[in-house]
């Protein structure tokens, strides 16, 4: 007998877009064959109010659009030179990525937009915005997803030495299909194709390897480069038609002719069937043989060989939906120990938990919580307390999540509360009644570290993103729009006018436009170049070139 959840009994953006059904008893939680479809839930797709229905009329928009829309025209960069002004100036964000605090002032505008920038900066396509960024672990190629389940790959362009300040740009490399729309007959349930996560494969050979998931579905992608062709078959003609057999009266040697570059991106391995609920989070493990997929209540272990078993390391599905009190949020493998993950929840938890306690990870080996202040208890609480996004500090030392408010640092070794806390846009506390009926209070932004875990970076609302330094305590807003990234002009930092009176360059918090928003970002491993994802356009900033 199936009953609906009060979805207003938990204040989170998974359960409110959703209502599952209660069972008897747990299920089983040792090896998923993945061979057939799991049908131990049956969960229903909730058409009222919030993100879902929008997602609905998304899917309508996209198949009403061209049915084979890809990135149109060129991307076009915007190049500046910094000059050396004060902190206002946008002073002391980025310098050569060393031990020592990185100064906030040297990006300049280097911005790429992808998408056909025509009608777009009116009229934006639901396929064609981005839902993740990545940079590979060399930096040299930039990888998009949208909700068109499109990928779209950048490649660094070489530096010049007759156009040094050239040395960021990215041009498109590949671009290719990830996933399609599905339908889950047996659960009346519709999969959309929206790329949730990217993540790339350390590059072993002349190929490169990613791995790209939607809601339900893993896949391993090749890509490769071909220059060349194999000409002069013997039982095949030009056209590859097979030849007679009796009409053969010599032997050739088949040669490998020259041919114009091509990039192709074929599926290698498909990783089908072994979540029920949404998947938010895929982390590569550091022994690069196995990885990890988080749905919304189970965590899920990967071998790249294996794409019909997975093992279930977590879950925390109650035998009675009712007692359901929070869900997975974010998970990710510690850089270099490669038994050790963390995951984080919508209750603002976050749990580390080692493998080789169990092979069963219900009961974490560390449980980081910052205690509630009572004073600040409000409505709102438990909805801004949920951690959006979690990530490790390249050094494996440190922590760093993300709520609706805040960005936090937390010491592997101190679990009562965290080393820093970061407001993003603190201004917004006043305006939590309005950001609920709109449903922007379950936007899930993520966050970034630069390459040497020195400065954090986070988006916000009006194209708005944030960088703090973790070590001289400053911090800078700054805006990606096409208006602010002009050729060879300088990105100044926003402030947001609270009350009072406004000054010339501010901006009046009643005045932020909800509907931009910077939820993607990424950071070059080692130099400082940052991706901006805003709606349909990718914008690409680098440090000023001296």
């Amino acid at each position: 007998m199936e009953e609906d959840i009060d979805t207003r009994k938990i204040n989170n953006s998974f359960l409110r877009d959703h209502s599952y059904a209660t069972e008897e008893g747990h299920p089983s939680r040792a090896i998923l064959d993945t061979g057939s479809s799991i049908s131990e839930e049956n969960p229903k797709e909730s058409l009222g109010r919030g993100p879902g229905r929008r997602l609905l009329a998304a899917r309508v928009l996209s198949a009403l659009s061209e049915e084979d829309h890809r990135w149109q025209g060129d991307p076009a960069f915007c190049e500046a030179q910094q000059e050396d002004t004060s902190l206002d100036g946008l002073r002391n964000i980025i310098a050569p990525l060393e031990p020592c605090s990185i100064p906030l002032d040297a990006f300049i505008t280097d911005t790429q937009q992808a998408g056909d920038l025509g009608d777009y900066s009116t009229i934006t396509q639901p396929a064609d915005i981005i839902s993740t960024v990545e940079f590979n672990h060399t930096g040299e190629l930039l990888a998009t997803g949208d909700k068109g389940g499109r990928v779209v790959i950048f490649q660094r362009e070489q530096e010049s030495k007759n156009q040094p300040h050239r040395r960021g740009e990215y041009n498109v490399y590949s671009t290719f299909q990830s996933h399609e729309p599905e339908f889950d007959y047996l659960k009346s349930l519709e999969i959309e194709e929206k790329i949730n996560k990217i993540r790339w494969l350390p590059q072993q050979n002349a190929a490169y390897f990613l791995l790209s998931t939607n809601d339900k579905t893993v896949k391993l992608w090749k890509v490769s480069e071909r220059d060349k062709r194999p000409e002069g078959y013997n039982l095949k003609d030009e056209d590859g038609r097979l030849r007679d057999p009796s009409t053969i009266t010599t032997l050739r040697v088949p040669v490998l002719r020259p041919m114009d570059l091509m990039v192709e991106a074929t599926p290698r391995r498909v990783f089908a069937n072994a979540h029920t609920y949404h998947i938010n989070s895929i982390s590569v493990n550091s022994d690069y043989e196995t990885y990890m997929s988080a749905d919304d209540l189970r965590i899920n272990l990967w071998n790249f060989e294996i794409i019909n078993q997975s093992f279930n390391i977590v879950d925390i599905k109650p035998a009675n939906m009712e007692e359901l009190t929070e869900v997975i949020t974010a998970a990710e493998f510690h850089p270099h120990h490669c038994n050790t993950f963390v995951y984080s929840s919508s209750k603002g938890t976050i749990r580390l938990c080692d493998m080789r306690a169990s092979a069963l990870c219900d009961k974490h080996s560390k449980f980081f919580e910052e205690p509630e202040d009572p004073s600040n208890r409000s409505f709102f609480s438990e909805i801004i307390s949920s951690i959006s996004d979690v990530k490790f500090s390249h050094s494996g030392r440190y922590i760093m999540t993300r709520d609706y408010l805040t960005v936090k640092v937390w010491d592997l070794n101190m679990e009562n509360r965290p080393i820093e806390t970061y407001q993003v846009h603190d201004y917004l506390r006043s305006k939590l009644c309005s950001l609920y009926e709109n449903d922007c209070i379950f936007d899930k932004f993520e966050c970034v570290w630069n390459g040497s875990d020195s400065v954090i970076m986070t988006g916000s609302y009006n194209n708005f993103f944030r960088m703090f330094d973790r070590n001289t305590k400053r911090d800078v807003t700054l805006e990606a729009s096409r208006e602010n990234s002009k050729p060879r002009a300088i990105l100044k930092p926003r402030k947001v006018c609270v009350g009072g009176k406004r000054r010339k360059d501010e901006i009046s918090v009643d005045s932020l436009d909800f509907s931009k928003k910077i939820l993607h970002t990424a950071w070059h491993p080692s130099e400082n170049i940052i991706a901006v994802a805003a709606t349909n356009n990718l914008y690409i900033f680098q440090d000023k070139v001296n």
